[in-house]
């Protein structure tokens, strides 16, 4: 299963900087053009991040400001990371990075392994759990399935939290968390699995990131090589980052600030993993200077929808809750959220399925569609009767598009045709190059009818059926297009795990689906008990469940289904009722209870460090022409802040004045005169007339060096005053050496 595409899957790469933030609302385009840190983005549910984001970087490569190899772009999921690398792409910076903070880690890891360390870096372990297993049978310890599974995700977090095997009680204890065993026995298992991983030459995932922690943290000639390479950050899903994460995040920036984070509080739903929205609500404390924009205008769900999901949040409680943000739709009407109560789960999926039946016949499309659950264990009645009505539906979870087997062997019968095209009797009845990948691929399987029922064959024909869609797309956007360009475009689409739609209905976990949107969401099984489950007991245990349910419902954009059931099976007692997090909300479940006052509205807020500006690192905004206002890319402009051809407003005498001092300097420390300031500094000088030092230092060209040893004769001959004898600064050393040749 694939995020659904845009409709417009090959739009033109924007023709210059300007044009990358047209469509961007005055919020957004606030996040693309403020291109230094520190930056920290506010981003509800459908408000654009990832646009915001990408437009931010892509404006920033394209006007010149930023270079694309010094980008270092992150975030959470291979998929999440795949996208951003589509946009970007598309946006004309397509030689950004961008990745999750293990592939980042891992690449570092292993490129500074040999000099580090020495020899190889250990082998990685695809899964960990049958080491843990290994180690509880060592430890005598039995666990079950489901045992097994907990020990390791506690093992994860005690990783990501950095706590040692020995202080895993304490840090339990600490944490308030609810081990799934006795701490002790967990602690004596996880020191196991660290002693089996040591005497097997392996490493897990999170001793990635451990080890790129210590690397960096040990070796201070390493941790420069990274931060000389990746000068500005990016951040997605901030709210999510674990404190390993974030000390490896530290330790890339080292003492500078240019760095975008972007979040929601409120969508905090992995906290069992380790992340912690401290980081994000807590960014305006340790960066006082830091910019940040709310965004809160909701693009994906109607006011319906909308109205729901500011409704549930409006019952919640905690420091999150206080950081909540009203979402407003920019969407038209849509029909009311429908909720539903069946007599039991059976009926439940029964019901369910004739209502997606019914969506499909009424022109929504499958892939367009999901059901979402609590717990994995849901999905097989949903399965069968989705079945039973003969729609064809999908698993959030299965192998990436691009790593299926019938996926691999047509992307070698399409680049063979494209080789050798001429004499392939299948081409030969050809028009076009959608009817060449269809001809291709019916040698396969791929037929113009789907095959009945559900199963590995039509899981396969629905995979050749999405490159077939994706041929028809690609030839309407291109319709000179050959089939080599198509071959082309797969291979930077696998690269990037940019893969196209898959019809078929989704099912998924309300944790899986984070991330994704669907016309329609069917929320289902929203019992006491299953949301929240049963083993939140905490209030934070209780308000992580209501925030994830609160992402199920933004991911609908229009459609909206909440359903629950009082009997597990038909005939049972009808001993359930429906989840506490709908009361309130749904018709006749009585008032609202208890409000968060004062939800956060959308908006830009600056930071308070104007006054320190020339006493701290400059940083270079995106560089207008202050005459005809284009983004100027040229550097002689960037440093005039004018066309070349726009009218200037030089004062010669100044000009002339600033040239002879700039001589006498340049005798006085033996240094070339540009060395000093270029000619184009001095004209900018000349033509802005600065009075003040924050003028002064907002000029490009006068870094913070050349401000502290040149600032106050600069700005005393500004001031028209005489100066008497050489620079006192200036006679302290020569002047560094000068990018600006």
């Amino acid at each position: 299963m694939t995020a659904a595409t845009d409709s417009s899957l090959f739009p033109q790469v924007p023709d210059s900087a300007d044009a990358v933030l047209e469509g961007l609302d005055p919020e957004q385009r606030e996040v693309a053009t403020a291109l230094h840190g520190p930056v920290c983005v506010l981003a509800g549910a459908g408000t654009g991040k990832t646009r915001a984001i990408t437009h931010r970087i892509a404006y920033g490569v394209r006007a010149g400001i930023l270079q694309p190899a010094s980008v270092l772009a992150v975030t959470f999921t291979a998929r999440a990371a795949g996208e951003m690398r589509g946009r970007l792409r598309q946006l004309g910076a397509g030689g950004v990075q961008a990745r999750t903070f293990h592939s980042a880690a891992l690449r570092q890891l292993q490129f500074f392994w040999p000099k580090a360390v020495g020899g190889e870096v250990p082998r990685l372990l695809e899964r960990k759990i049958q080491v843990v297993a290994e180690a509880a049978a060592r430890c005598r310890i039995r666990l079950d399935r489901n045992e097994l599974r907990d020990v390791t995700a506690e093992i994860e977090w005690s990783k990501v939290t950095q706590t040692v095997p020995a202080d895993y009680p304490a840090a339990v204890v600490k944490a308030g968390r609810e081990a799934p065993r006795d701490p002790a026995e967990i602690g004596q298992i996880y020191g196991t699995y660290e002693a089996l991983k040591r005497e097997r030459g392996s490493i897990d995932f999170e001793d990635v990131l451990l080890l790129t922690v210590g690397v960096l943290q040990d070796r201070h000639d390493i941790a420069e090589q990274v931060r000389a390479q990746y000068q500005h950050f990016v951040v997605d899903e901030y709210q999510d980052v674990s404190p390993l994460q974030q000390r490896l995040l530290e330790l890339w920036l080292g003492d500078r600030d240019h760095l975008c984070v972007v979040g929601d509080a409120s969508q905090t739903i992995y906290s069992f993993t380790g992340a912690n929205p401290d980081h994000l609500l807590n960014f305006r404390t340790r960066h006082p200077q830091a910019t940040v924009v709310k965004l809160v205008r909701d693009y994906r769900s109607s006011p319906q929808v909308v109205h729901l999901a500011n409704g549930l949040l409006s019952q919640a409680k905690g420091r999150a809750a206080e950081h909540r943000l009203e979402l407003v739709s920019q969407r038209e009407a849509g029909p009311e959220p429908v909720y539903t109560e069946y007599a039991d789960e059976p009926a439940e999926a029964e019901g369910t399925a004739r209502r997606i039946r019914d969506l499909i016949a009424s022109g929504v499309p499958a892939s367009e569609i999901a059901v979402l659950f609590r717990v994995n264990a849901q999905s097989e009645v949903y399965e069968q009767a989705l079945a039973d009505v003969g729609v064809p539906y999908q698993l959030r979870g299965a192998e990436r598009f691009f790593e299926r087997p019938e996926v691999r062997e047509a992307g070698v019968k399409l680049r063979g045709a494209a080789r050798f095209g001429g004499n392939d009797a299948l081409l030969d009845d050809a028009l076009d190059l959608p009817s060449e990948v269809r001809a291709v691929l019916s040698d396969m399987g791929w037929s113009s009818r789907p095959p009945a029922g559900s199963g590995a064959v039509r899981d396969r024909w629905e995979s050749l059926a999405a490159l077939v869609r994706l041929a028809e797309d690609f030839a309407r956007a291109r319709p000179a297009a050959t089939l080599a360009d198509l071959v082309a475009e797969l291979d930077e689409r696998a690269n990037a795990q940019h893969a196209p739609t898959v019809e078929g209905v989704t099912l998924a976990s309300l944790h899986a689906a984070k991330g994704l949107e669907w016309d329609a969401v069917f929320l289902v099984g929203l019992t006491e008990g299953m949301m929240p489950i049963t083993y939140a007991r905490t209030e934070e245990q209780i308000e992580e469940e209501r925030r994830l349910l609160y992402v199920g419902v933004t991911r609908a954009r229009l459609h909206l289904g909440l359903s629950w059931s009082l009997a597990r099976s038909p005939g049972g007692r009808a001993s359930r009722r429906a989840s506490r997090f709908l009361n309130g909300l749904r018709p006749g479940s009585g008032a609202v209870g208890r409000r968060t006052p004062g939800a956060v509205s959308g908006g830009i807020e600056r930071g308070d460090g104007a006054a320190a500006v020339a006493r701290r690192p400059r940083h270079r905004s995106p560089a207008r022409c202050r005459v005809c206002n284009r983004t100027l890319t040229d550097a002689g402009e960037m440093k005039l802040m004018r066309c070349e051809d726009c009218p200037s407003e030089l004062d010669e005498a100044l000009y002339e004045r600033l040239c002879g001092w700039r001589a006498e300097q340049a005798a006085l420390l033996r240094q070339p005169a540009y060395c000093i300031f270029t000619d184009k500094t001095l004209m900018a000088i000349a033509e802005a007339v600065p009075g003040t030092e924050s003028e002064l230092a907002a000029i490009s060209g006068v870094g913070r060096r050349k401000f502290d040893r040149f600032g106050r004769d600069v700005l005393a001959i500004c001031a028209g005053e005489e100066l008497v004898g050489a620079s006192e600064e200036a006679s302290e050393g020569p002047a560094e050496n000068s990018s600006e040749k």
